[in-house]
């Protein structure tokens, strides 16, 4: 029957066509991803998955799926995945570790400007008819002069600092493993402690893994300390935040704004998630929410998928990918 691929999501035709060429080939053309079951159908007899954020695979998954030999995760971060289990059972995990750190970075940037700015609710007053012209009103914080505690100094929290460069920003950062004194400098950066970011940052940026110890680490404790009037950015993972709490601070008003591209209801494999946003969020002037498009550029979307297609040609070919997070799992 040959090589057989099943993509769960809907990709680029350039994709395809790369993978079509290579064997058979299931892809789901929707743009609503397939319940678990369905995909479990797909791939029962399937030699490859390239999987996204949408899918949840673990030991009951891979049972049925016996053939499979990787899962390609056209994504970064992979904790939706039981790599226990996935390396128990021979299949090898790959990921795509660099393609989506600028987008996002870029997107941040613009949740912290949109949210001090008051863009969204300035936006729907124009549509509203009611704008006359020029009021004293909408007026906002800014990025200009601020102090910005980005916690996580990864990938996307160093290129959030950067490109804080053009704005004049006291830049701290809060990370177990310090960066060297030269790319500090580069950056402008000053290391620093969660407790001082809490109590000086005009601006706080989540940009951290998801891990049983970073599960709700920005919960009502964590807000309680928070300078009075901060605003809070998360373009990382959901669960990194406790949306209640946010809500909380919000209408209390020691919280001056939320922006959000991840949701705790998107963490699928975490037991007791919620299974909407928070109403009083979506439902507030004082938020901005997007709809996890930290990596919507097409050209890099593109790429990503590019990317976990070309591991799993790879496997088809008997070689390891460099992108495999387990190669220990290779038979």
């Amino acid at each position: 029957m040959g090589f057989k691929t099943v993509v769960s999501n809907r990709i680029h035709e350039s994709v395809r066509s790369r993978l079509a060429a290579a064997g058979p080939l299931v892809t789901n053309d929707t743009a609503a991803p397939w319940d678990q079951a369905t995909l479990a159908a797909h791939c029962t007899d399937a030699d490859a998955l390239m999987a996204f954020m949408t899918e949840a695979i673990d030991g009951g998954f891979l049972e049925r799926c016996p053939n499979l030999r990787i899962i390609a995760g056209a994504l970064k971060g992979y904790n939706n995945f039981d790599m226990a289990a996935c390396t128990e059972r021979g299949v090898l995990v790959t990921n795509v570790p660099d393609l989506l750190t600028e987008p996002t970075a870029e997107l941040t940037l613009g949740l912290m400007i949109g949210l001090a700015r008051n863009m969204a609710p300035a936006d729907r007053y124009v549509r509203s008819g009611e704008f006359l012209g020029w009021r004293p009103t909408f007026y906002g914080g800014s990025l200009d002069g601020a102090t910005v505690g980005v916690i996580g100094a990864g990938a996307v929290g160093q290129t959030v600092l950067r490109m804080l460069g053009g704005f004049g920003c006291r830049r701290l950062y809060v990370d177990k493993r310090p960066l060297s004194p030269a790319l500090e400098r580069d950056l402008s950066a000053e290391r620093s402690s969660l407790e001082t970011v809490r109590a000086q940052a005009d601006f706080i940026v989540l940009a951290l893994h998801l891990m049983p110890e970073t599960h709700h680490l920005v919960d009502a404790g964590f807000l309680s300390g928070i300078k009075a009037g901060a605003y809070l950015v998360n373009p990382a993972r959901g669960s990194l935040v406790d949306e209640a709490a946010v809500a909380a601070a919000l209408a209390a008003g020691h919280l001056t704004g939320y922006a959000a591209d991840t949701f705790e209801m998107e963490d699928w494999t975490l037991d007791g998630r919620p299974r909407d946003i928070h109403p009083a969020l979506r439902d507030s002037d004082k938020t901005i929410l997007t709809p996890h498009i930290g990596s919507a550029v097409a050209s890099v979307r593109e790429a990503i998928e590019r990317s976990a297609a070309e591991s799993i040609l790879a496997v088809r070919d008997g070689v390891v990918p460099e992108t495999a997070v387990n190669p220990d799992a290779w038979r």
